[in-house]
């Protein structure tokens, strides 16, 4: 057992009670890193002189009052789309290669908070649009169960870090399935909090309407204390909900009897036989835990891909018009004048799919088609969003798969952007209502992970834990590690 497959309780009662120090911490995760990320490329940019150096002065704290936090001490692993002052953020892009923001983002300020130590930012899909981290400007991730294939996206290199243990537990973003997809592909616990319920302030956008940051971790238990740390009402985010944080920790009570499950048909038609094999094992298991499971209907489902591109692409093009090469950023040296200073430093700056996601959006919103594209799809995400509200009245929690299928192989999908993006087919309706949902380990197809969804209430974390907490409890698939 390495210091990897310790829960973060575990670390944190080794380094209460000074069996372990934060320095023997990060030391073994630069270790890792330097062992095996050559091979992974979950990182992009590495903290280590600031780490080392956090590290030796929290270590004078250990064994005292200042020493309190569950997280205090433990490293962590930023996507690199959140905002690190003086550490570089690049959003895995060329256009953003030199900036080191001046501020933190509110999530890592709450870490520093906890007396979290950064070790380093994490690679992802260019800007966060991407669903196999093989749209990276700098290198793709590869998937640590299987270097051949993918770690899904944009959130791979999140994931993947966590299951290689290269990180304790890391910070992902997901829009429409970024968290949880690549938690599926690594075989590990991904969670997609409420929308609003953890601030958006420093994140770099992507879709303003549907991004949200949360915890990717080795176990159900350690995402609780994740979320613990960054939920909470900002107001320097305006879409920040100023609700009650309860004790997410308290609720993984291991009890689930007669708890009420919808699983949705549009969920299991056309997946993997595997996949849907160790969904309904799942079931299984929590139904002899004392839970009751119906299948229902979402049927404005097969509609969320298209809605999604749409509103995503057309938040996107908004968002990254602010990258022109002016105010910070690469900037292009050919450019004659302003025009051409920000068409060249664009078409340098962004790679394919960021330039497909921007003309989609700049098309669906121009005069003409506003109506016919964007506004439709607008109307279409009410109706996804209603379909939740009508099964939530009569059920606690919603599960089917995270995804349709297993890790894919690099290279089989990077050519055919629509291929790619049905893989977020499962994922993609929980972002549109913006209700809370995870990933957690539920089996293996040839040897590489699936991953069971659990689909809650606006703000109800605390279900979708309880639930995903005592399936863990009495099955060992998460307690599995690839061997690099």
């Amino acid at each position: 057992m390495t210091l990897f497959d310790l829960r973060l309780q575990e670390l944190h009662n080794q380094l209460s009670k000074k069996e372990l120090s934060v320095t023997d911490l990060v030391g073994e995760a630069f270790a890792r890193i330097q062992e095996q990320d050559e091979r992974v490329g979950a990182y992009l940019t590495l903290n280590e002189e600031g780490a080392r150096a956090e590290a030796a002065c929290l270590d004078n704290k250990l064994g005292s009052d200042e020493a309190k936090g569950l997280l205090f001490g433990l490293p962590v692993g930023i996507k690199d789309n959140m905002v690190t002052e003086g550490l570089r953020t690049t959003c895995a892009s060329q256009f953003l290669s030199n900036y080191n923001p001046i501020y933190d983002a509110t999530v890592v300020t709450k870490l520093k908070q906890a007396e979290t130590v950064t070790i380093g930012k994490l690679n992802m899909d260019e800007f966060a649009m991407g669903g196999s981290n093989e749209n990276s400007s700098f290198h793709p991730v590869r998937n640590p169960w299987d270097l051949t294939r993918v770690p899904g996206g944009s959130s791979g290199g999140s994931a993947a870090a966590v299951a290689a243990g290269e990180a304790y537990f890391t910070l992902g973003s997901d829009t429409g399935g970024s968290i949880r997809q690549p938690a599926s592909y690594c075989g590990v616990v991904g969670l997609k909090p409420t929308y609003g319920l953890v601030s958006r302030y420093g994140l770099v956008a992507f879709a303003s309407s549907l991004d949200q940051i949360g915890p990717i971790t080795k176990n159900v238990e350690d995402a609780a204390y994740v979320l613990q740390a960054i939920a909470g009402h900002d107001a320097k985010d305006s879409t920040s909900a100023n609700v009650t944080i309860p004790d997410y920790v308290s609720a993984l009570s291991g009890e689930i009897s007669g708890l009420r499950i919808a699983v949705p048909k549009e969920y299991l038609d056309g997946i993997d036989p595997q996949v849907k094999a160790a969904v309904l094992e799942a079931l299984r298991v929590l139904e002899g835990l004392g839970a009751v499971w119906e299948e229902v209907s979402l049927p404005h489902t097969e509609y969320a891909v298209a809605a999604y591109y749409l509103l995503a692409s057309s938040e996107a093009s908004s968002n990254l018009s602010r990258f022109d090469g002016v105010r910070y950023g690469v900037r292009t040296e050919e450019g004659g004048n302003l025009l051409d200073l920000y068409l060249d430093s664009r078409s340098q700056g962004f790679g394919p799919e960021v330039k497909r996601r921007i003309m989609l959006g700049t098309y669906a919103l121009s005069s003409g088609y506003y109506d016919a594209y964007y506004l439709k799809a607008q109307k279409v995400r009410t109706l996804i969003k209603q379909d939740f509200d009508r099964t939530f009245e009569k059920y606690d929690v919603i599960i089917g798969p995270t995804a349709p299928t297993t890790a894919f192989q690099l290279g089989s999908q990077v050519d055919d952007p629509l291929t790619m993006y049905l893989n977020d087919i499962l994922t993609i309706p929980m972002s549109l209502a913006g209700v809370p949902a995870m990933s957690v380990p539920c089996g293996f197809a040839d040897g590489l992970p699936v991953g069971l969804q659990i689909i809650g209430k606006a703000f109800d974390e605390s279900t979708i834990l309880r639930v995903a907490h005592a399936y863990e409890a009495h099955t060992d698939h998460h307690k599995q590690r690839p061997s690099l």
